[in-house]
């Protein structure tokens, strides 16, 4: 057994990574994986070959439960994934072959009133150069809110709490799972 991994999404720009970043501070024996780290080395080896989006290629989809049980086997620690998903038939794929690779996949959904990650989007200094690639995509999210929810371990609105506040309450979900 490759251990655990909690996959978190939600729409660009809703803070997943952060919320991640303070949620690992506060529990030791969980390590980042950064699934977008597969799709850039796609990237590098493709170009844009297959589309623009790496999240369509079926590659990154089929190395992503690779590199995992790998980064798993040689940490030896239970893994926390931040990348968004909204394609259901993507999602399927993805967490099966999690579940070949033997990990137990928990998904959270890091949900944001629309108006609210509009302003946060907008407003984020950090990498303003994704802000209209974030914007392009929310509409995407929103369609794929209802099957996510469907299929979510736990839902977190964050629409009026901080990125340190919503790891606080993931923190509880790590603990049930």
């Amino acid at each position: 057994m490759s251990g655990r991994i909690v996959w978190i999404t939600g729409p660009f720009g809703v803070g997943k990574s952060t919320t991640a970043l303070h949620l690992l501070a506060a529990n030791p024996g969980w390590r980042y994986f950064d699934p977008e780290q597969v799709g850039y080395m796609l990237r590098a080896c493709l170009g844009t070959e297959g589309g623009a989006d790496f999240r369509d290629l079926s590659a990154w989809r089929r190395l992503v439960p690779i590199v995992a049980s790998e980064v798993a086997a040689r940490t030896g620690e239970d893994l926390l994934a931040v990348q968004t998903v909204t394609n259901e038939d993507h999602w399927r794929e993805l967490s099966s072959g999690l579940e070949e690779a033997g990990f137990a996949v928990s998904l959270v959904v890091l949900d944001c009133d629309e108006d609210v990650l509009r302003a946060r989007i907008e407003a984020d200094t950090v990498d303003p150069g994704a802000g209209e690639w974030r914007l392009d995509h929310v509409d995407e999210f929103v369609e794929a809110l209802p099957w996510l929810v469907a299929v979510a371990d736990a839902v977190l609105d964050t629409s009026s709490i901080t990125a340190e506040e919503a790891a606080d309450e993931l923190g509880d979900v790590l603990t049930r799972i």
